[in-house]
């Protein structure tokens, strides 16, 4: 029996996305990011420097932190503060890789980009949706440096986003929601740049396992959806 999605949605179809841009006012990048009923704050800040074992060296670096706030689910998550979950480190550290994947380190010159994601709401997709909006936000700050005459070209040399896909009575499905991410038996986050060039794939049996033609498919299918957050991404 195939799988009837919670809202009605066709296989390959997003969740309705949407880039609310300079959301909060002293953040050089600043987009709330909406996918579906996930929303995620993605803010840039710049520092006019970079980690002391950078020094010198005429390049830029790019750091990412990620938190879910207390009040992103339905029962209340414990705020993270001195110790951060291992889920917490490893989708920070997912975050920082997808967008330095996006600069030129060089171009962008001795100063550091710091990547803030905090989910305000959580329904599935909150590292996905945390990376595709990041990516705005790091745009809006980009244009923002050029402004100001602190950049003389645009360090940015790729687009990046992420989407999920699982595979539920063996069928695949796109940008699980959270009741979706719980049923599927097979889990994954892409992330790819616009010219298909993979930069992450996060796939996990929950149970069994998946076959090679199934992961075709996955990634098939991530592809179509994360060209269509590509087009999303670029209104401005």
């Amino acid at each position: 029996m195939t799988w009837q999605r919670p809202d009605d949605r066709a296989a390959d179809q997003l969740r309705p996305i949407e880039f609310i841009h300079g959301f909060t006012k002293h953040s050089a990048g600043s987009v709330l990011a909406k996918c579906g009923e996930t929303h995620v704050l993605c803010t840039v800040s710049i520092e006019e420097q970079v980690p002391r074992w950078m020094a010198n060296q005429g390049r830029g670096w790019l750091s990412a932190e990620y938190r879910m706030l207390p009040g992103a689910t339905h029962d209340r998550n414990n705020r993270e503060t001195m110790k951060l979950s291992g889920r917490t480190q490893e989708i920070q550290r997912l975050i920082g890789r997808s967008l330095r994947s996006t600069l030129d380190m060089e171009l962008l010159g001795e100063r550091t980009v710091l990547i803030d994601c905090d989910v305000l709401q959580a329904d599935g997709g909150t590292r996905t949706t945390s990376i595709t909006g990041a990516f705005v936000a790091l745009q809006d700050a980009v244009d923002l440096l050029m402004a100001k005459g602190l950049l003389e070209r645009s360090p940015l040399i790729h687009q990046v986003a992420a989407i999920s896909v699982g595979l539920i009575d063996g069928d695949a499905f796109l940008d699980l929601n959270y009741v979706e991410d719980v049923r599927a038996d097979i889990d994954s986050n892409i992330v790819m740049n616009e010219v298909g060039g993979i930069i992450e794939v996060q796939g996990t049996a929950e149970a069994g396992s998946f076959s090679r033609s199934q992961l075709d498919n996955i990634l098939n299918l991530a592809e179509k959806g994360i060209q269509d957050l590509m087009v999303l991404q670029r209104k401005r």
